[in-house]
């Protein structure tokens, strides 16, 4: 089994610095092209299957990658993004951030993800850890897929977690930082453990850098 894990391209809200969480927008004319340019790399990757987000902005980045291959694509909830409750939409590094939200609450989601207290209506980093982690396990199980070549389509946060235990060092949540838009990571699995072969590998030359791939962990 082989499974690329792909965060979507740029949307406004990436460029803006708003926390997207469940909600957020498609793709920007940027993220479009970013999204273009990286399934020109991988057009001739033998897909079996893709699940994705159903978030549009990852929905919109897997039917791109995908480029009309006519193979099954499946929603998942557990690979939505953190949910960031009441504080969704608000511009993250700004100093006119609405009342409502905690910049100093905040940092922690950066500097200290796994003690992050998240905001009403919001998830921990544990909570995703959670639901990413179960969504591998059923693939990994499944013994259908195991001769399968699948496409994850997600997000920063959530790509993090799905990940996270095949990291050398998993308490480091946040690795060298968010990844890229359209940033690319490969796991290779045999006996049933997955082994990451690449991680965040941009495949396209056009800007991949919104305001959470800019921030310094």
């Amino acid at each position: 089994m082989k499974l690329y894990v792909i965060r979507h391209g740029q949307t406004d809200w990436n460029k803006e610095g708003r926390l997207q969480g469940h909600s957020g927008a498609d793709l920007n004319e940027n993220g479009v092209a970013l999204a273009e340019e990286t399934a020109q790399y991988l057009q001739d990757v033998p897909f079996d299957l893709c699940f994705t987000s159903p978030a549009l902005r990852a929905e919109h980045t897997a039917q791109i990658i995908l480029n009309n291959r006519i193979i099954p694509v499946i929603e998942d909830e557990r690979l939505l993004e953190i949910g960031f409750g009441i504080w969704e939409g608000i511009p993250a590094f700004s100093k006119d951030a609405e009342i409502k939200f905690e910049p100093e609450v905040f940092k922690g989601f950066l500097k200290d993800p796994l003690s992050y207290i998240p905001p009403e209506g919001g998830e921990s980093i544990s909570d995703v850890l959670e639901r990413t982690g179960n969504f591998l396990d059923e693939i990994l199980e499944e013994p259908s897929y195991q001769d399968k070549t699948i496409l994850i389509s997600t997000h920063g946060c959530a790509s993090r977690a799905l990940m996270n235990r095949m990291y050398e060092e998993p308490d480091k949540f946040w690795q060298e930082g968010v990844p890229a838009n359209c940033a690319v990571s490969i796991i290779d699995v045999e006996n049933g453990i997955p082994k990451l072969t690449l991680k965040d590998h941009v495949y396209c030359t056009s800007d991949t850098d919104d305001m959470w791939a800019k921030q310094k962990l």
